[in-house]
């Protein structure tokens, strides 16, 4: 039997590695570590990396594993989920890694100006009803620019067609810089998609068995310029994906 979300909350509100600041709090009284990650936390001046919508941090902490001259930081609000990866994390004495439990939206206040350097989007959900919700939206590449270097890394890592698409169309409408695209990830033996193949999700095995491709973006995000959304019609995807909720209206059961 799986332990308790009770006793999981009860080991995240003693895990060094686990950052938590109610939203009360941060609007009162602002975010302690915003601007001092590297010094308060981290203890070095090694790239921050993000990875938005982290889950059980699996992929936080394998990346943190495989670069340790980076520090990495898996973002999620569900504290039940993200366990998984703060405690392994903390039993292998990792010192590169953290783990902040709160909603997306709010990111802009917990970094300074600069203080990242890279951001993953790891096969978030591809909110085909709304594009603010898309991570890749230019909804929140605007919160992005405020705490990302200029020209700083995004990579998309997806199984979403719906979404692998979308973020094409708006990397086309910005005329924003793409490093890599491809709807094959792992067809590819290049270098230049070495760090994106270098560690797999449970999930994402998974996905591939039932013959989806992973699909994998980077671009650089300027700090300036105007941002504006592709006014296209996208195809939605018409399958399940795990622990989601059914992405779409017709019947893929059959």
């Amino acid at each position: 039997m799986g332990k308790g979300k009770l006793a999981k909350f009860a080991d995240m509100a003693e895990n060094p590695l686990v950052v938590e600041c109610p939203y009360a709090v941060l609007q009162k009284e602002g975010f302690q570590l915003k601007g001092n990650w590297h010094k308060e936390f981290f203890h070095n001046d090694n790239p921050i990396v993000l990875e938005l919508g982290c889950g059980r941090g699996e992929y936080t902490v394998g990346l943190a594993g495989l670069y340790p001259h980076k520090n990495f930081i898996g973002i999620d609000i569900k504290g039940a989920r993200m366990w998984t990866g703060a405690q392994d994390a903390l039993h292998k004495g990792m010192k590169n890694v953290a783990f902040l439990r709160t909603q997306i939206e709010f990111i802009e206040h917990f970094f300074a100006p600069g203080e990242v350097s890279e951001i993953w989007c790891t096969f978030s959900d591809p909110q085909m009803k709304k594009a603010t919700k898309r991570l890749t939206s230019t909804y929140f590449m605007q919160r992005y620019r405020q705490f990302l270097t200029d020209k700083g890394l995004v990579h998309l890592k997806t199984d979403s067609n719906f979404l692998f698409t979308y973020t094409e169309e708006m990397l086309k409408a910005n005329t924003l810089l793409t490093e890599v695209c491809t709807r094959n990830l792992y067809n590819e033996s290049g270098e230049d998609t070495l760090e994106a193949r270098s560690f797999q999700t449970y999930y994402e095995g998974m996905w591939r068995d039932r013959g989806i491709d992973i699909k994998y973006l980077r671009f650089r995000l300027p700090q300036e310029g105007a941002l504006s959304e592709p006014e296209v019609e996208i195809p939605l995807d018409e399958y399940r994906s795990y622990n989601r909720s059914k992405r779409s209206g017709k019947d893929t059961s059959k």
